[in-house]
């Protein structure tokens, strides 16, 4: 009885774990490793981009947070391994951001552009996806990226 007892306990106290949170992140996380990745837009243009790859979950709850800049030429991937709905906020973000939600085929599923630094609204894929990519505000409009183009990246395997 006493037995059961104990593991009835310790089975209940294994969720609990779960629930644990990272702590509370109080300034940038060091440079993720970086790879290229190239947009390819509707009329054939190809935009490069170094950006850090974000693949682990701790990356990417930190994300851009903290961070003063994004550069043009950079950015966040945030690989989320599969695809799956993705919901970002802008917490702790000081700077504004264009969110690019990414298929898994490599197509661009939706975009949100000059998102608001430091605010709590969801900013939601509107379906799953394989990745979202994070780029500084305007680089979308910018360089005239649109709903549809196609980002090679190895995750998505068509980089050449």
């Amino acid at each position: 009885m006493k037995r059961r007892l104990l593991l009835a306990l310790a089975a209940a106290a294994v969720p609990l774990s779960l629930w644990a949170q990272a702590p509370e992140p109080i300034g940038p996380q060091p440079e993720l490793p970086t790879e290229q990745l190239v947009i390819v837009g509707h009329d054939g243009t190809q935009h490069a981009f170094s950006v850090e790859m974000a693949t682990k979950p701790e990356q990417q709850t930190v994300g851009e947070m903290f961070r003063t800049s994004v550069p043009a030429d950079g950015g966040m991937l945030f690989d989320w391994g599969f695809p799956k709905p993705s919901q970002m906020w802008m917490r702790n973000t000081l700077v504004p951001l264009d969110m690019v939600f990414v298929n898994a085929d490599g197509t661009i599923r939706s975009i949100a552009e000059n998102t608001v630094p430091q605010s709590l609204a969801i900013i939601d894929s509107r379906g799953p996806v394989r990745a979202t990519l994070e780029l500084a505000a305007g680089t979308t409009k910018r360089l005239n990226i649109r709903v549809g183009d196609v980002v090679h990246q190895r995750i998505f395997r068509n980089a050449e």
